[in-house]
């Protein structure tokens, strides 16, 4: 590895769990060409690593900081894992890792909003800079295929191998003094994924039964979990199963109709949801079995 210059050396922007998995390998690989890591916190979820990606860097000697402490970028190149803010940088020197196989899901929360779509295939793009969100040119790609069911916890390991497979690529070209290679995206094969907020996690039972699973899967642990309300009680379903629809002559939407094993099975748009596991969202405890079958999920 060459000796680290100011034309070498990079500020990288981290956060989550896939930025604890990237932070490790590359302190551990490309210390040499690091100048700063900077730490984002996520208040949203349960657990952001913020502390975790800390120790990893102080255990190597590397400088690094939170977020709100942050002065500036002095380093030649800035990498972006896992972040969700504008960085000032000229563009041609920002890389930016987005959990999406670019140019699809541009945007905001690409891993989620995919999981609840049924993709087949998951990945990750590093991509150069750009005046708009997520149009740079592409540097390296990786993707991986997946089946269903998958937990979110499940699809961040995944995608975390791709950012490694990736950003690992990216470092070793950096620390050569070469210079990076990219090629422009396709911009009329474009989709956008948008921004999610506490609105998003409430449960749509209007939808089919897979894709209720699917979304209470995608928002699950290190997330809030799916909300709805169980007669009126805020609750969040934290694990169900999807089942063969029956014919209902007065289907609505949201009731019991069925309970297996203590567990109620709700009526959907289409199919049958058992719910494995429910929780009061204030509590945290569990609302199964139901106290009685009339019982409404709204």
């Amino acid at each position: 590895m060459i000796a680290p210059s100011p034309e070498t050396m990079l500020t990288l922007f981290v956060m989550t769990e896939k930025g604890l998995a990237f932070a490790e390998q590359a302190v551990s690989k490309f210390k040499s060409i690091i100048a700063e890591v900077v730490i984002g916190q996520d208040s949203a979820t349960t657990n952001d690593y913020s502390a975790e990606i800390a120790e990893v860097c102080a255990k190597a000697g590397v400088k690094h900081g939170l977020r709100k402490d942050f002065r500036g970028i002095t380093s030649r190149y800035a990498m972006a894992i896992s972040w969700r803010w504008m960085i000032e940088h000229p563009a041609q020197n920002l890389i930016v890792f987005h959990d999406s196989l670019l140019p699809k899901y541009r945007g905001f929360a690409p891993l989620v909003n995919a999981l609840i779509n049924g993709e087949s295939r998951l990945g990750v793009s590093a991509i150069f800079g750009a005046s708009e969100y997520d149009r740079g040119d592409i540097i390296h790609q990786t993707s991986v295929p997946i089946r269903y069911p998958i937990t979110i916890a499940e699809a961040i390991k995944a995608v975390s191998e791709c950012y490694l497979h990736s950003g690992m690529a990216v470092l070793k070209t950096l620390s050569s003094g070469e210079p990076l290679m990219a090629k422009a995206q396709d911009h009329d094969e474009a989709s956008y994924s948008l921004w999610r907020d506490d609105e998003d996690y409430r449960i749509d039972w209007n939808q089919s039964a897979a894709k209720i699973r699917r979304m209470i899967d995608a928002v699950g642990e290190p997330y809030k979990g799916a909300l709805c309300h169980v007669d009126g009680v805020a609750a969040r379903v934290i694990a169900a199963e999807d089942l063969d629809d029956v014919q209902i002559e007065n289907r609505t939407v949201g009731k019991v109709i069925f309970v297996e094993d203590g567990l109620p099975v709700v009526v959907c748009k289409t199919g049958l949801l058992k719910i494995t596991a429910c929780v009061a969202d204030d509590s945290r405890e569990t609302l199964l079995p139901l106290a009685k079958f009339r019982v409404r999920f709204t």
